[in-house]
């Protein structure tokens, strides 16, 4: 059995590089060109994106402010 560390690059895996393997490493799945990722938190809630000058931004609650979040883009 091969014990080498899987070394996918996740960007080549979103651009369909490898797109066509159905596999699990470390945390992260692949199917039809999505990326599957597991994580643990707090709490989670779903909110559009709007723009803002150049840039864009989502608004989250003031209970929120000084924690740290993660932004996971679902379409």
């Amino acid at each position: 059995m091969n014990n080498e560390p899987n070394n996918f690059n996740v960007n080549e895996l979103l651009h369909g590089q490898h797109a066509s393997m159905e596999s699990t490493l470390n945390g992260v799945g692949i199917h039809n060109n999505k990326v599957r990722l597991e994580i643990f938190g707090e709490e989670m809630i779903e909110k559009p994106v709007v723009l803002s000058g150049k840039s864009c931004r989502a608004y989250l609650p003031p209970t929120w402010l000084g924690h740290k979040v993660k932004i996971v883009r679902i379409d």
